[in-house]
């Protein structure tokens, strides 16, 4: 059996039938990483296995066999009980799984242990699922690529000269590379769905709010939200249902209606959404970029004429505001940003590294040697965003104009459904190609940190390949807090269009 290729509904049929064990589960994906690990090129997806994972699967299969003995139906309403029991899943290492190690993927947190479980961490171990273990990550999330990790670059499942894509690339690289079913990533800016675009998977980002935050250590606060990734929107829709709801350690979590999600635990199914009828919008400043590569444009046009022909409604429609979501975005993240490593000081949190020239020599060395020079160049500019100088008036310009993308979004789903435009305005890039121009690499978020500011859902489903064999991505947004219809309408596209997950998966077989 190839377990790389398992989706997570299948997984989990497997293990109510008793066809497989969540022990024979955890040892094949781990003999799959580890030996992924002696190629001349890795894909460093992970860059830590849990070592009592399988202690846990053992778990999990004892409370199934004992459980099994009372019959089937006792084994299905367990699993009603706990959906994902004996799953094992990817966590980027960002997010606090108590007694293990959270470094966001920077030397100054090399030996930080998190004192306690993340809200989503919690809610999963709550339904049966295993931590399987940490996965890859730009610096503190601030990259595109995972190049601005002191563990070193992840790479693409599909080809590995180029990048995975960012923040979140070690966990689209561990899914995409048949290393766990799904994974858990988070987004300020596109950090799920652009990995997922890049490795030709799905990535989710939910509404503000629908996943809370507590215990995911911050990058832009006011942005930030976990994300996931699967192989299909079922892969993503069952761990949502999981995870969804208000916490009472997030003030700005809220109580989210899934129950399209919450079905797949009785169902075991995840029912696509008619799209005949539904009124898209294209944004027409997205539709002018400069730099938007021909082939990404080919295959949006694709996209659009299937939706045509499943009798939904297409209208381009002017947004002008989009063309300052880079501008805000960068303003305002990088503002949070510098406020939320003031922290990390070596007092507080990080690896102290003490000069013995007071406070001040403290600071200055600890920071100086932890951070790499993605964060410092931010924090830099988040500084200079802030200060005396400004009197705080470009934050403030910003989160004016943050407030006027708010209000012209939601206009937009007034009229609209869903609007639909590219991922990312290229397919993946080549590692090192981007790593010394950092507005370049900046772009690559041009067409998803409009997302983020609005603070509405958005799903990347992967649309085909291009002539270079490199996956392309298109992005799905939704009205505030119609995550389940989002993911429904992403599962429409994936049961019309099996070819690509075959043609990504023939490449990537070729790359290996």
């Amino acid at each position: 059996m190839n377990f790389s290729t398992l989706t997570l509904l299948q997984v989990r049929n497997m293990l109510i039938s008793g066809e497989i064990t969540s022990v024979s589960l955890v040892e094949e994906y781990k003999k799959i990483v580890i030996d992924d690990n002696k190629n001349a090129i890795p894909l460093k997806g992970f860059i830590e296995l849990y070592d009592d994972s399988l202690e846990k699967a053992a778990a999990c299969d004892a409370e199934i066999a004992e459980v099994r003995k009372t019959g089937k139906e006792a084994v299905l309403a367990l699993f009603e009980k706990k959906p994902l029991l004996g799953v094992p899943f990817g966590i980027k290492d960002n997010i606090s799984v108590q007694g293990k190690t959270c470094t966001c993927g920077s030397k100054i947190l090399e030996s930080y242990i998190a004192p306690y479980n993340a809200t989503v961490i919690q809610r999963l171990l709550n339904a049966g699922a295993i931590p399987f273990g940490r996965t890859n990550m730009d610096e503190f999330a601030m990259g595109s690529s995972t190049e601005y990790s002191c563990y070193g670059a992840s790479h693409n499942p599909v080809n590995r000269a180029y990048t995975p894509g960012g923040s979140s690339g070690g966990s689209a690289a561990s899914v995409a590379g048949g290393q766990v079913p799904f994974a858990l990533g988070t987004e300020t800016g596109g950090s799920v769905r652009l990995p997922a675009a890049y490795c030709g998977i799905y990535g989710y980002k939910p509404t503000y709010g629908t996943l809370s935050r507590w215990g995911v250590v911050s990058f832009g606060s006011s942005l930030d939200q976990v994300g996931i990734l699967g192989k299909e929107p079922a892969d993503i829709a069952l761990p949502l249902a999981v995870m969804a709801g208000e916490d009472f350690y997030d003030d700005t979590s809220a109580n989210t209606d899934v129950k399209p999600c919450v079905e797949i635990i009785k169902n075991n199914k995840f029912s696509a959404i008619s799209v005949k009828n539904m009124k898209i919008a294209i944004p027409k400043q997205f539709l002018e970029t400069k730099g938007l590569d021909n082939e990404i444009a080919t295959k949006f046009e694709e996209t659009k004429k299937w939706f045509i022909s499943q009798g939904a409604v297409l209208e381009t429609v002017e947004i002008p505001v989009l063309d300052a979501t880079i501008a805000c975005y960068y303003v305002i993240a990088l503002s949070e940003a510098t406020s939320n490593l003031s922290r990390f000081d070596g007092i507080r949190y990080g690896a102290r590294k003490d000069s013995g020239d007071g406070y001040d020599g403290l600071y200055v060395k600890t920071r100086s040697e932890g951070f790499g020079a993605e964060v410092k160049r931010r924090i830099i500019i988040g500084n200079y965003v802030l200060s005396s100088n400004f009197s705080g008036d470009c934050y403030k310009k910003a989160m004016s104009v943050r407030a006027r993308i708010q209000r012209e979004i939601s206009n937009i789903f007034k009229k609209y459904d869903v609007i639909l435009c590219p991922t990312s305005p290229t397919s993946a890039f080549k590692l090192g190609s981007k790593v010394d121009n950092p507005m370049s690499m900046y772009l690559s978020d041009l067409f998803t940190t409009f997302v983020n500011l609005a603070r509405v859902p958005s799903v990347s489903v992967p649309a085909g390949i291009s002539k270079d064999g490199l996956p392309i991505g298109i992005q799905l947004t939704g009205a505030h807090f119609k995550d389940a219809e989002l993911l429904q309408v992403a599962q429409a596209w994936h049961e019309a269009h099996p070819e690509v997950a075959l043609q990504i998966a023939n490449v990537a077989g070729a790359s290996k």
